[in-house]
């Protein structure tokens, strides 16, 4: 017998197929806007007190899977820390074609990282009247453990869920015939079992760049 859960989840689906299908009938008679914002690598080197150390091309055949149409990876160090904290963005311009963010809590396990806890949590940003959404995950793989948070972006929206962001996704394509959006994805590494204190480098991280990651982002 199913649980309630599985039955809420059932209909959630079952709800955004349906709209999906009415949503898509009534917009392949429109031509969709598409945004060419500037490039992600255009985002600052220093942000705050993290200064940008390491940056790497996604590979071709993760970039063959992935179909964003801009990426970036890096890491960035904390100073007077040893912590750091790696970024990636995928940006997609459409997501008429079927195209969409894949989402880390299916990506991690593939590559061998098991998940011992996760939840939603709010950031609060500066300059930002609610705070950051998003999905917080602690991760091992072998001796090695991570702090990971993520969350998709639509023209400065933040959303953890992935049900509530492929609502949105939709109802930007009706009110404003566009369906572009980002994952953002922070990882932190854990560093002696010092769970909580990655944590709270996580969300340091999220203060200190939410406002540039934003801006190189379309509005």
């Amino acid at each position: 017998m199913r649980t309630l859960f599985q039955s809420r989840n059932l209909l959630i689906v079952s709800f955004l197929v349906v709209v999906q299908g009415a949503a898509g009938y009534y917009l392949n008679a429109r031509k969709e806007y598409v945004p060419t914002p500037a490039p992600l690598s255009t985002l600052p080197a220093v942000l705050g007190d993290w200064t940008l150390f390491k940056e790497w091309q996604i590979e071709p055949e993760v970039q063959a899977v992935l179909k964003a149409d801009d990426t970036l990876s890096r890491y960035y160090n904390r100073a007077g820390s040893v912590q750091q904290a790696g970024l990636f963005i995928a940006f997609f311009r459409s997501q008429r074609a079927g195209v969409a963010p894949h989402s880390p809590k299916n990506c991690l396990p593939g590559n061998g990282w098991v998940a011992e806890r996760s939840t939603i949590v709010p950031v609060d940003v500066p300059g930002r009247a609610t705070p950051v959404e998003a999905n917080s995950y602690v991760v091992q793989r072998g001796d090695n453990k991570s702090i990971v948070m993520y969350w998709y972006q639509s023209h400065g929206r933040t959303v953890a869920d992935e049900y509530r962001a492929k609502f949105f996704v939709m109802a930007d394509a009706i009110r404003h015939n566009r369906t572009d959006t980002a994952l953002v994805r922070i990882t932190v590494p854990v560093v002696n079992n010092e769970v909580a204190q990655a944590e709270e480098m996580a969300r340091d991280f999220v203060r200190k760049a939410h406002g540039a990651i934003t801006a190189v982002l379309p509005q």
